[in-house]
């Protein structure tokens, strides 16, 4: 009888480890056998400006698109930070891995062509007509990136930093677009963490910004995500996790992460510039530094950090 009691006893502990397993297993991004950008020689990467930037403002995000292919930069780089993508290949997609990411053509909308609150549907347009003018090519080896000015509203900013989606094009290509807002005037708090006090949580003080422009650095965070989710998961069949209409990708996994020790309200242990106390994570082009959050390895199934 003590015998059966214990073999009882010996079960029960089995399966509350295994449920404690089970819970704690590793986040995985699951493939969904669709083409990725990550397996493309060259991808190049337009801007569309739309809005009012100022010329130092451009000069910052042109700085970070660029530090994506420079292998020279010092450690740890943006360019280290963006070869995890090189990671995600499928069964479909064994070509040879993507050895550039470049700064395509710009073009510039301060006019506000279709004024200063946009549809989420205008965001397309502004691209398709960006093609039609021949102001920028048709490739679909790209990312077509709209950044929208401090005071531009966009449908459904700030319950999103950004976001990435396609469309076909007129040659029947399927070209990867991504938008990403100037958040500072409008939620900086959401969009621009950990520069800016968050709007809920545990509140910590926040960082200094690394090109001393909090609404630049803080889209710097996001368009590394978009960029990332947008060569991981172009047409919403490559690596993601949950419902595909509101997927976690490669960076989105990974909410919150900059630096080793990360927890909830903060970022994790940084690098400091001892000139500006300003914090960061990636060095890139032209001295620049750069706080870029952690992604999603599909080594080591877990969220990969620089520092």
């Amino acid at each position: 009888m003590g015998s059966c009691k214990l073999l009882v006893c010996l079960l029960f502990l089995i399966d509350l480890c295994s449920s404690v397993l089970v819970e704690q297993q590793s986040l995985v991004l699951s493939y969904h056998n669709g083409p990725l950008l990550t397996t493309m020689p060259t991808v190049d990467v337009y801007v569309i400006w739309y809005g009012r930037f100022s010329p130092a403002q451009r000069s910052i995000v042109g700085d970070f698109v660029q530090s994506l292919e420079d292998s020279n930069a010092k450690e740890p780089s943006v360019y280290s930070w963006w070869k995890t993508t090189e990671r995600y290949s499928g069964t479909s997609n064994q070509a040879t891995v993507m050895s550039s990411t470049r700064l395509g053509n710009q073009k510039l909308d301060d006019a506000y062509s279709l004024g200063k609150s946009l549809k989420r549907s205008d965001i397309a347009a502004l691209v398709e007509t960006a093609i039609a003018s021949r102001a920028l090519p048709e490739n679909g080896n790209a990312v077509y990136l709209v950044l929208t000015s401090d005071d531009v509203t966009v449908e459904g900013f700030c319950m999103s930093c950004g976001f990435h989606a396609n469309l076909l094009a007129t040659k029947k290509l399927l070209l990867p677009y991504a938008w990403v807002g100037n958040s500072e005037t409008q939620c900086p708090g959401q969009c621009a963490w950990p520069f800016n006090q968050p709007i809920y949580g545990p509140q910590s003080p926040p960082l200094v910004a690394p090109n001393g422009d909090m609404g630049i650095d803080g889209m710097i965070i996001n368009i590394a995500t978009v960029l990332a989710g947008a060569v991981t998961n172009p047409f919403d069949t490559g690596y993601f996790q949950g419902d595909a209409n509101v997927p976690l990708e490669a960076v989105s996994a990974c909410p919150g992460i900059y630096g080793k020790g990360a927890y909830p309200g903060f970022p994790g242990e940084l690098l400091m510039d001892k000139t500006t106390g300003a914090s960061y994570n990636a060095r890139g082009v032209n001295g620049r530094e750069f706080l870029l959050p952690a992604m999603w390895d599909p080594v080591t199934a877990s969220c990969k950090t620089l520092v």
